[in-house]
């Protein structure tokens, strides 16, 4: 079965090539460092906006910081803001999925009416209303995006687990006396683990894609940290003066990104829905 499913995956290239990407951009962002070691604290104006060389392989930005080893830095905060926003996603959806489709009812319509209600306000407009409030940082955007982007897993999962609720082992779990929160736990969860990691993979890139509008606008964590929203930000006021080291190797970064999880994303979709 197991072996089926990675040739099933496998045959897509489109999900080998991400899933290659996604190895790249993650030795690129926490192994590129101790390789390729440079100051991102510290300004240096006499090296400002210089082109890419040898000693600088991308360039400088307009105060100095080496590029190459600015995207690194940024590529570290978006995968720690991707996965960790998709985990708070996933744990929260899968739950209330589950628990509105199992017990149904009274329940399930006060459950989906609120996911309904986070699905009809737009999830950045959310995010921008949270980060003119309060200080935005890594782990504080992890819980913005995270609680803003739980309603379309947990609707999913209660579609799947409307299905499941009248098969023959919930009863059988039923007549044994199990309770309604461990046939959840026990029987309903772990037979939507296929729709909970394909949603894992798409959260991530959702999730990074909105980490990168946040910090495009202003506010993502403050200087000195850095992320690829901000770099393309940052570079766009330099759009006529030539220096596109600035604009492109981030702008690069965040489409490789989103696209790499998107075609993982896809192609565990296919493999895991696929029957023989």
């Amino acid at each position: 079965m197991v072996t089926q499913g990675l040739r099933r995956f496998a045959a897509r290239r489109s999900a080998v090539v991400g899933l290659a990407i996604i190895v790249f951009l993650a030795l690129f962002s926490f192994l590129g460092p101790l390789l390729y070691r440079t100051n991102q604290v510290t300004t240096h104006l006499t090296q400002a906006n210089l082109a890419p060389s040898s000693a600088h392989l991308l360039g400088t930005s307009d105060v100095g910081y080496d590029i190459l080893g600015r995207l690194m830095a940024g590529g570290q905060s978006a995968l720690e803001v991707g996965v960790g926003a998709a985990v708070v996603t996933i744990v929260i959806g899968t739950w209330w999925g589950a628990l509105a489709g199992y017990f149904g009812g009274w329940v399930d319509a006060v459950l989906m009416r609120v996911a309904d209600s986070v699905l009809a306000i737009p999830a950045l407009l959310l995010v921008l209303l949270i980060g003119t409030i309060v200080s935005p940082s890594v782990p504080l955007l992890i819980l913005e995006i995270g609680l803003i982007s739980w309603a379309v897993p947990a609707r999913l999962v209660r579609g799947e687990t409307l299905a499941l609720r009248v098969r023959e082992f919930v009863d059988a779990a039923k007549g044994a006396g199990a309770s309604g929160r461990w046939i959840v736990f026990r029987h309903i969860i772990p037979n939507v683990i296929g729709v909970i990691v394909v949603q894992t993979t798409l959260s991530i890139a959702n999730s990074i894609a909105l980490f990168s509008v946040i910090s495009y606008l202003g506010l993502g964590p403050p200087a000195p940290a850095t992320n690829w929203g901000g770099m393309l930000s940052n570079g766009l006021n330099f759009v006529y003066d030539g220096y596109w080291w600035e604009i492109y190797p981030a702008g690069l970064a965040i489409v490789l990104a989103v696209v790499a999880f998107n075609f993982v994303g896809e192609g565990l979709r296919d493999t895991l829905e696929t029957r023989d």
